[in-house]
């Protein structure tokens, strides 16, 4: 089974099981009059929506090139995640608003079995957060990743909504308005994820760079293929889960046409086989030591 089949199965996984949470926070938080806890439900159920975001983003990453698309379909997996960040941006705004709106109401003690659906979401969004993390990093998937943080708040916000409730049955004519100022909290913290999210997603659709590291990586493999004399600039960008290198290969400039280019085949298949994380990868084949100055100063990393 692929990498992307089985973050799939991972995200389905993750809407079947942010339903169950949010609907029983939501129904025992209704029960035990907790806004917090309800706030805490309100955030598991828009995680439905963006673990199926995710899931359509991967299934769409998933098809192949064609000739509208030469790069593939993987940018419908970073919009993904932008999805994922402007949701929870909204969600978070909605819990807040929600929450301060009952601080001026009539105040009811809530239930202490309200704390029951809340540890278990903790344990278990704890579970999810770990392994999304994982496989996101390792797929380097936005959307998968950007989901992770989600369950990565979810563990917080319900933390936030326990001690919340917490204060309030330890004392509830100290603590009355506790309850209602931690659902505040819980939006809030839903906010800032979000705008994390947008910011990280935002910064691939423009074609950031990715960390210089990765791009040693490829000059290193690159200069091992006899015949490779330097590297003058290497890019890449990122279209969905891999990357699409360019590289600008020195060999020696008494070559034939037909002797450079075999040896910038080898560079490419030696980088797609050593680098799982890579597409592709495009050839510009230059003489060595006689690159021009507008090369050198041209926009890029240069090797």
């Amino acid at each position: 089974m692929n990498a992307n089949r089985i973050a799939q199965r991972v995200a389905l996984a993750s809407i079947l099981i942010s339903a169950a949470l949010a609907t029983a926070k939501i129904a025992v938080g209704l029960q035990a009059k907790s806004t917090s806890v309800v706030s805490d439900g309100f955030e598991s159920a828009s995680d439905v929506f963006a673990s199926g975001l995710v899931l359509f983003g991967l299934i769409m990453a998933a098809k192949p090139a064609d000739e509208d698309h030469p790069y593939g379909h993987g940018r419908l997996e970073t919009l993904a995640g932008l999805a994922v960040g402007i949701l929870l941006t909204i969600t978070g705004a909605l819990i807040s608003e929600r929450s301060v709106v009952h601080v001026f109401a009539v105040q009811q003690s809530p239930a202490a079995f309200g704390l029951w659906p809340l540890f278990g979401s903790i344990a278990v969004k704890s579970a999810l957060w770990w392994s999304k993390r994982r496989l996101g990093s390792s797929l380097h998937s936005s959307s998968m990743v950007a989901d992770s943080w989600n369950d990565g708040v979810d563990v917080l916000s319900g933390c936030t909504a326990a001690a919340a409730l917490g204060l309030t049955l330890v004392n509830p004519l100290r603590f009355a308005v506790a309850d209602h100022v931690g659902g505040a909290i819980v939006g809030l913290i839903v906010i800032f994820l979000g705008a994390q999210v947008i910011r990280q997603t935002s910064s691939e659709l423009m074609d950031t760079m990715p960390d210089e590291e990765l791009l040693h990586q490829v000059r290193d493999i690159a200069l091992q293929v006899p015949g490779a004399r330097a590297v003058e600039k290497c890019l890449a960008r990122k279209t969905g889960l891999k990357y699409h290198v360019d590289l600008h290969l020195e060999v020696d400039p008494l070559m034939t046409v037909f002797e450079s280019h075999e040896i910038a085949t080898q560079v490419r298949i030696a980088i797609k086989e050593k680098l799982d994380w890579v597409a592709d990868v495009l050839i510009h084949v230059e003489p060595f030591g006689v690159a021009t100055l507008a090369g050198r100063g041209s926009v890029g990393r240069n090797g």
